[in-house]
């Protein structure tokens, strides 16, 4: 022992001796240690100041609003029907309106130990290492939470040391001033899952048709295996089995970290998960397209696709999913007869609110023939996505008839009035028997006929519009007057028809192009009793803090007058009157409902159309050729089938409710009441009064009108054949006639 203390000593001597010798030389090495170490650190404060000088205030997540798209819905607020974005489709939610599926899945495989450090994971940036060198390759990930959203929001995936140290600084700081769960807040609601889906609500959204809230295990495993690679891991890409494979990864770590049970991730490993079909998804395409158009046209595309509106809408989601089936599965049928499309709509004309809007039978069908230009006209017999509905404009046939009778009822003509299906030629440059083609002048001479081609004599206006007979509504057109009937029609909503002085006496047959949603807006007015509300598509619009900043405000005018509204209904839901041509049984009528309609077949029978209603539902459906070419069938064939089973549904989901009763006609004058002198001969309507003014004149009539001798002619030609004299119809007991005392004298209408 005494030996070895004495080597120490001697040791250390020695070395004393050497450090007392050399001893500048060791302070010059301390000094030049000294500085390099100060070099290093002047260097490293210098590089991290470099770095980090300009970064954004983490203050930056509450001052500047995610961007947001646009979300569109039916009335209740309940069913997406589109989200209009750009680069990022987003919804922001509430924390507690996240699946807490998601949140264990993200937890348990993005960051387990979140709600324990500090922004920064030391344990698992050292498992990381640890990891990476043993299996020689970087394959472990350490990136908290927060630091993947600092990467996300502020910064980029380069692999550099600027954006490394950006990163770890930003992330202490958020983390300093802000809660855990604020922080995984902004995480959930900001990340991209793929297929332009930012956060958690659009991407449950986008893949499964659900809210976030909705979330499956198995569903919020799949969705968090995408946040790596959303683009390599797409369910409608190639790799779908890996993604798979990471999903059930993810529910083993769930259940290792206790989130989940064995039982729990063996029933979620099981789970079918269906995708939606479509990345895009959109519901009533026709409508939300009006609606797309109308938003972007007031507030701008970019606005739409980042400012996160919610527009409710008016459309009743049940109903559009009810027509939209029937019409496609009216097809077969109707190609049977040569119709290639269909178009339906149906508003509340209370509300004036679009319930329903389908332009063609199938937006996502391809057009054809193959080969037709869909931007030619006259190309495609189908175009799945031009909107009938609301762009088509087509004529109504008969079904714009109604508009020329409210005419009359509006000028003191009534039901009852005795018009004559006889006959007639209207183009006084021909011949009055109405056998003459063409006149001297080249004008086409105009003697129209009904679709039977038969002649039913003297009928009253209920008869002939509830029959759909056309030459007592070409005389009540020209009794009334074309520019005051294109009046009546803009009244009530028609906005077409622009060119009065274009349209002739054919107008009342359809002569004239109109839309079915201006149709179906019209007939809605007399549903109404002669009030009207223009369309309407949106309810209200709310900005992304869920103020509101816009709310349907339409107000009811009344266009028409409610006895002549409500003296339609009663005509036009008189199943009784239309049997003799429609049968008892018709699509027209329902058992134990009112309901009021009007077929239309165009000439050549290239649009056939049925329109009708009840006090609450408005229906109208369209039925033909995109390119205007002719079908072989008509209203009833068409048309009519659909249009029953829409108007059906609707009936058996509303109470029963009935047109008011129109009060009983006063006239003057008992032809208007449809009672011909009884000592007289008949005569046309024109015998007794002016057309132009049916209630100032005397009758009988000095033969001013042109057409006097003309319907004259064509009267006693058809009771010259008939023989004996065939006596009016008795007045019509629906609608009490009131006729004051007759002063003596000729009677005054």
């Amino acid at each position: 022992m005494p030996i070895i203390l004495q080597q120490v000593q001697d040791m250390l001597r020695k070395a004393w001796n050497t450090i007392k010798k050399n001893r500048k030389t060791l302070l010059k090495i301390g000094k030049y240690a000294a500085f390099l170490v100060l070099a290093m650190v002047i260097l490293v404060m210098g590089l991290f100041f470099y770095y980090t000088y300009d970064l954004p205030r983490p203050e930056k997540f509450t001052e500047t609003p995610f961007i947001q798209s646009t979300k569109i819905y039916d009335r209740t607020g309940k069913v997406l029907l589109y989200d209009i974005y750009g680069e990022e489709k987003r919804e922001i939610v509430d924390f507690d309106k996240i699946s807490d599926n998601l949140k264990h899945a993200i937890l348990a495989s993005e960051d387990a130990r979140f709600y324990h450090h500090g922004g920064i994971d030391l344990e698992a940036i050292i498992r990381s290492v640890l990891v990476d060198l043993k299996l020689q390759s970087p394959s472990e990930g350490a990136s908290t939470i927060t630091q993947q959203l600092i990467r996300f929001v502020y910064l980029n995936n380069q692999k550099t040391l600027q954006r490394k140290v950006r990163e770890i600084v930003l992330s202490i700081e958020l983390e300093k001033r802000y809660s855990k769960d604020q922080i995984f807040d902004w995480y959930l609601n900001q990340i991209p899952f793929g297929q332009n889906a930012y956060g958690a609500e659009a991407a449950a959204q986008t893949y499964f048709s659900t809210s976030a809230a909705n979330l499956t295990i198995a569903q919020s495993a799949l969705l968090t295996g995408l946040i790596k690679a959303p683009s390599y891991y797409s369910p409608y890409g190639s790799h779908r089995d890996q993604l798979m494979q990471k999903k059930d990864y993810i529910l083993k770590q769930m259940r290792d970290q206790g989130y989940i049970s064995q039982e729990q991730m063996d029933s979620a490993k099981s789970e079918v998960l269906k995708f939606s079909d479509r990345i895009t998804p959109i519901k009533a395409p026709h409508f939300v397209m009006y609606i797309q158009q109308y938003l972007e046209n007031k507030y701008g595309s970019d606005f739409l696709k980042e400012k996160g509106l919610k527009v409710y809408t008016t459309l009743d989601w049940d109903l559009q999913q009810h027509a939209e089936k029937v019409i496609q599965d009216a097809d077969k049928s109707i190609k049977a007869y040569k119709a290639n499309n269909a178009a339906a709509a149906v508003i509340d004309p209370k509300t004036g609110e679009i319930l329903t809007l389908v332009g063609s039978k199938d937006y996502f069908a391809k057009s054809y023939p193959e080969g037709c230009d869909q931007k030619a006209n006259g190309s495609c017999l189908f175009d799945p996505q031009f909107d009938v509905a609301i762009m088509g404009q087509r004529q109504p046939g008969s079904s714009f008839k109604p508009f020329v009778y409210a005419t009359a009822f509006k000028q003191g003509y009534t039901p009852n009035t005795i018009l004559w299906d006889v006959k007639t030629e209207f183009n006084t440059y021909c011949s009055p028997d109405g056998n003459q083609v063409e006149a001297a002048n080249g004008l086409k001479c105009y003697n129209p006929q009904d679709y039977d081609g038969k002649y039913r004599g003297p009928i009253d206006i209920r008869h002939a519009l509830d029959q759909s007979l056309n030459i007592p509504a070409v005389e009540a057109l020209y009794l009334v007057g074309v520019k005051n009937s294109i009046q009546t029609a803009h009244d009530m909503g028609i906005t077409t028809l622009n060119q009065p002085d274009r349209y002739g006496l054919g107008l009342v047959l359809g002569g004239g192009e109109v839309t079915l949603l201006d149709m179906t807006s019209a007939y809605g007015v007399f549903a109404a009793e002669g009030q009207r509300v223009p369309p309407v598509s949106i309810l209200k619009i709310e900005d992304s803090s869920g103020n509101v900043i816009e709310q349907n405000n339409k107000q009811r005018a009344q266009v028409l007058d409610t006895q002549v509204a409500r003296t339609m209904s009663d005509v036009l839901s008189d199943n009784s009157a239309r049997a003799a041509i429609f049968g008892v049984n018709n699509p027209l009528h329902f058992a134990n409902y009112q309901v009021a309609a009007k077929t239309g077949t165009t000439q050549f029978s290239n649009d056939a159309w049925t329109m009708g209603y009840t006090p609450f539902a408005a229906v109208g459906v369209w039925v033909g050729n995109n390119n205007n070419a002719p079908t072989t069938g008509e209203s009833t064939t068409l048309a009519a089938p659909i249009w029953h089973k829409i108007m059906q549904k609707i009936l058996e989901t509303h109470p029963v409710e009935n047109f008011t009763k129109p009060d009983p006609v006063e006239v003057k004058n008992p032809i208007l009441a449809g009672q011909l002198p009884p000592d007289q001969p008949p005569h046309s309507i024109l015998y007794y009064i002016d057309k132009d003014n049916p209630s100032n004149t005397s009758y009988p009539n000095p033969n001013k009108d042109p057409l006097f001798p003309f319907w004259e002619q064509a009267v006693q030609s058809w009771v010259q054949a008939t023989q004996p004299v065939i006596q009016p119809p008795p007045v019509d007991p629906n609608i009490p006639i009131i006729i004051p005392p007759q002063i003596p004298g000729p009677p005054v209408i």
